[in-house]
């Protein structure tokens, strides 16, 4: 037995654990400012020496955690991402697929709240899309990585709905819809300014809530 550990139990304060801390807050501090960054001086404008002075760290420190600039515009929408799914897999069977999607998209935002997890606060959420939408080269990747979420919730909800992807077309056109609504409420939440949690939660609530109707019913109050 080490002295790291008790039978087999990691010790707190281990120097394991302080180094996945100073890990995790050197990322932290990275993505920070690099968005500030892009945000404030523009994405192309913006070098990785200027990111790199802003931390006091070296490049070899900033590619250790990112591969490249777009990497870490992306890296808030991956985080964000990952818990969505994560919460699709565990939503009960009984919820129909818009309501699994729906819940486990807001859910994906309280876990972050309750967690604390820094990589998706609603500041750096925005900033991420405001630098997105403000720049050209990066609409394409936006998409690219749009289309291999949607495929992979598809996948999910044929899973769970005992469907045949490749046979029946129903996971992939309501994931379309949900995620063409998704796509809608964070473009308008990013236009806003000074725009937190609560409001993406409420654009998200009130159009989501907006899809069956708009589908199906008639738009003629006459």
């Amino acid at each position: 037995m080490t002295r790291r550990q008790t039978a087999g139990v990691p010790v707190p304060g281990a120097p394991d654990g302080l180094r996945e801390r100073k890990k995790r807050r050197t990322r932290e501090a990275l993505l920070h400012a690099a968005l500030r960054l892009f945000t404030t001086q523009g994405y192309e404008r913006t070098t990785v020496d200027e990111i790199v002075d802003a931390v006091e760290v070296s490049q070899r420190t900033f590619f250790r955690y990112f591969a490249n600039k777009e990497a870490v515009v992306f890296a808030v929408q991956e985080a964000v991402d990952a818990r969505f799914l994560a919460e699709l897999r565990q939503r009960p069977a009984a919820e129909t697929p818009f309501e699994a999607m729906r819940r486990a998209a807001l859910n994906a935002w309280s876990t972050a709240s309750e967690t604390g997890d820094e990589d998706v606060t609603a500041e750096l959420k925005m900033r991420a899309y405001r630098v997105i939408e403000s720049t050209p080269a990066l609409h394409g990747a936006h998409m690219r990585r749009h289309l291999g979420l949607e495929q992979q919730t598809a996948s999910l909800i044929a899973e769970r709905e005992g469907l045949d992807l490749e046979a029946d077309p129903r996971p992939r056109v309501a994931v379309a819809a949900f995620s063409g609504v998704m796509r809608l409420t964070g473009q308008l939440w990013g236009r806003r300014k000074d725009a937190g949690e609560d409001a993406l939660r409420e654009l998200t609530e009130l159009h989501l809530d907006q899809l069956g109707p708009a589908l199906s019913g008639s738009w003629r109050t006459a």
